[in-house]
């Protein structure tokens, strides 16, 4: 099976709530660039990958999480953060009555994959040399 087969199949066992919004996340990466990637990593879980790691997302009991590798080194002008404030990672989480702005994830998606592009620059740039 592949990463989206297994996804397909993740997002179709969940049941209630979840699933629609976990299918809506996926569509926002969709459209924020085709060149992103999936996998399945982490024990399970879909990952999205563009010149790097974007995001990770999850379904939990009561929430769906989404887990920005770098998020703490992108704007987020739409306050779609809500959760972590470390060096590294910021995520999103996403409860039952919550209104997901797509718009504003596709543009955060975009900001995150931007950022990849000129973390692995500057890493060809240092081995360059």
């Amino acid at each position: 099976m592949t990463a989206s087969e297994k996804i397909d199949a993740y997002i179709a066992a969940i049941t209630d709530w979840r699933g629609p919004v976990l299918a809506t996340v996926r569509r926002a990466f969709a459209a924020a660039d085709p060149a992103i990637t999936e996998h399945w990593e982490y024990k399970g879980s879909p990952v999205w990958k563009l010149d790097g790691p974007i995001a990770v997302g999850n379904a939990h009991k009561d929430k769906v999480k989404l887990t920005f590798s770098h998020g703490a080194s992108l704007d987020d002008p739409a306050g779609l953060f809500n959760n972590g404030n470390g060096k590294v990672w910021r995520a999103i989480d996403i409860y039952h009555d919550d209104v997901l702005d797509e718009a504003a994830l596709v543009a955060l998606i975009r900001e995150a994959v931007a950022f990849n592009r000129t973390r692995r620059e500057r890493k060809a740039g240092t081995n360059s040399g």
